[in-house]
């Protein structure tokens, strides 16, 4: 009961930044995300363990099966104590701010290492993006933890997939942090009890097992957002790119404007993320950057540490695509509704883009089991999408 108590105070400071976050941050972030964020990777490269033997090699961990086994029951679990049949929502990357339509646009003439698997050939793919919050709860936007995702869906891709019951899909999952919550599934698996005791927070600031240098990489990017629209995400784990290589991706808003976030330091209306896109494709058309980082050193690049940044400086990111959504109305009821039955899984993909390392390797299962367990107690039988969906009002 202390332990619970404590952490309400906390989360109940943290609610309280969220309020005033706007007011310092910019100048905070220009003058100190960076030397910090510099520091906390230093620190964290030093405490690595597991070393790539070279590029794009994965090493499994030894008790790899047994955390991925603890993840979905902590999560299903979750699911089931805070979820009714039929209102199941997704135990991570929860509340849907907005499904919408685009195109991903792949670039003609990239350079060589580029062209393989979707990137091989110029072409502009349909596109269902759907913009979230972390979870795994769905509470008012102000309240949440600051960290927004994104899960893309291009469709109409052609060739075998990695999982058979999409055919024609590529699925991209990112966030806006540039690196993980967690380094690997052990510690994963940690966080996900913690979250079940309804303790998330102790699993940072743990005395005999503390995580504190991934809650400071989390927390500098995490923020009050002004709109999905408007932040970067990236994908944070590693990814084949044809055979030998190991790649990492990110998008780049284009928009230079900022939202203003309304009634601050009062509280904003609860759903003022899904408003603020809103009125942005009302007016117009909103468009990201793909780019594509190759790894070139299997240390400070590694592949089964998901809480390393990959330095721009060993391999500076190219751009390979563009993601333009259209102007377009998204936010009716039965709009939303769609978001819900979409199953966006990085293992929905082509073999030249297969998930690499051990966050990757437990997704295939987590993902998978978690979207089923939805799917069912929603009564919701899996169904893959084809751009070609309409909506009414």
């Amino acid at each position: 009961m202390l332990l619970q108590a404590l952490h309400r105070a906390l989360i109940g400071l943290l609610h309280v930044e969220r309020r005033v976050d706007p007011f310092f941050r910019p100048l905070f972030d220009r003058l100190l995300q960076e030397p910090l964020a510099s520091l906390a990777q230093a620190l964290i490269l030093r405490r690595q363990t597991m070393r790539g033997a070279g590029l794009a090699e994965e090493t499994m961990l030894p008790d790899e099966e047994a955390c991925v086994a603890s993840i979905v029951a902590d999560m299903a679990g979750y699911m089931r104590a805070n979820h009714a049949p039929g209102h199941f929502e997704r135990a991570g990357n929860t509340k849907t701010h907005g499904v919408v339509r685009g195109a991903f646009t792949v670039f003609p003439d990239l350079p060589l290492a580029f062209r393989h698997g979707l990137f091989a050939t110029p072409r502009a793919y349909p596109a269902w993006v759907r913009f979230a919050g972390p979870g795994p709860d769905s509470p008012p936007d102000i309240d949440d933890v600051g960290v927004l995702s994104i899960g893309i869906k291009v469709m109409g891709v052609p060739g075998a997939k990695l999982l058979d019951d999409e055919r024609f899909t590529q699925d991209f999952t990112a966030i806006s942090t540039p690196t993980f919550t967690t380094p690997n599934l052990r510690e994963n698996a940690k966080l996900q009890a913690a979250i079940r005791r309804g303790l998330p927070l102790f699993y940072f600031v743990n005395l005999h097992d503390s995580h504190l240098l991934d809650a400071i990489m989390q927390g500098l990017w995490a923020r009050t957002q002004s709109s999905p629209l408007e932040t970067p995400y990236w994908g944070c784990v590693p990814y084949a790119l044809g055979t030998g290589q190991a790649m990492q991706y990110a998008l780049h808003p284009r928009l230079a404007t900022r939202s203003h976030v309304p009634r601050l330091p009062l509280r904003p209306p609860d759903n003022y993320l899904r408003e603020a896109m809103a009125a942005t494709l009302a007016r117009g058309e909103a468009a990201f950057d793909f780019v594509v980082q190759l790894q070139t050193d299997p240390v400070r690049m590694p592949i089964e540490n998901a809480s390393v940044r990959w330095p721009a400086q060993l391999s500076p990111p190219v751009r390979v695509a563009t993601l333009t959504l259209p102007r377009q109305v998204f936010d009716s009821a039965e709009q939303l509704a769609f978001a819900s039955r979409l199953s966006i899984n990085p293992w929905h993909c082509l073999p030249e883009h297969r998930p690499l390392g051990n966050q990757n390797r437990g997704r295939l299962r987590i993902y998978t089991e978690l979207s089923r367990l939805r799917q069912e107690m929603n009564a919701t039988p899996h169904e893959e999408p084809t751009g070609e969906e309409t909506f009414g009002a």
